[in-house]
């Protein structure tokens, strides 16, 4: 029940963060884009804060011999540059670009009632199912 508690806890102060620095807004990520053009430098600002929170706190944490909430520490072991992670990249990338939203955000602006939002929300849902059944085809 603790772990379901902070989850919801650190899902909350996170939708809080997209919604007051505007990220589940489009037009901040179209603008962030729009460097030949009138120039938003708000994403950078909120993602150069969450890299700083970074660098200073995942060293602190990983020092601990578990996590407060957690038998061990699951980091990531993958440390090769495949196609599956450049594709998915350059995939996320357009969406992102085209969509202005990612789903971290999108999921926090389902809160707005947008019917644009909603109808990327189901479009990634639908798009995760397809994944799902087309990956194992491609990278066999």
């Amino acid at each position: 029940m603790k772990t379901i508690l902070a989850a919801l806890a650190c899902g909350i102060v996170f939708g809080l963060g997209l919604s007051i620095s505007e990220m589940i807004n489009p037009a901040r990520v179209i603008g962030f884009l729009d460097v030949a053009g009138e120039w938003d430098l708000t994403l950078m600002l909120v993602m150069g804060g969450a890299l700083v929170v970074t660098l200073i706190g995942f060293p602190l944490i990983t020092r601990r011999p578990k996590p407060v909430l957690a038998e061990r520490f699951v980091l990531p072991t993958k440390t090769k540059i495949d196609s599956p992670l450049l594709s998915g990249g350059i995939l996320f990338g357009i969406g992102w670009g085209l969509a202005g939203l990612c789903p971290g955000p999108a999921l926090a602006g389902l809160a707005s009632l947008s019917p644009q939002i909603m109808l990327f929300v189901a479009a990634m849902i639908a798009g995760q199912f397809i994944a799902i059944k087309v990956e194992p085809l491609i990278w066999k």
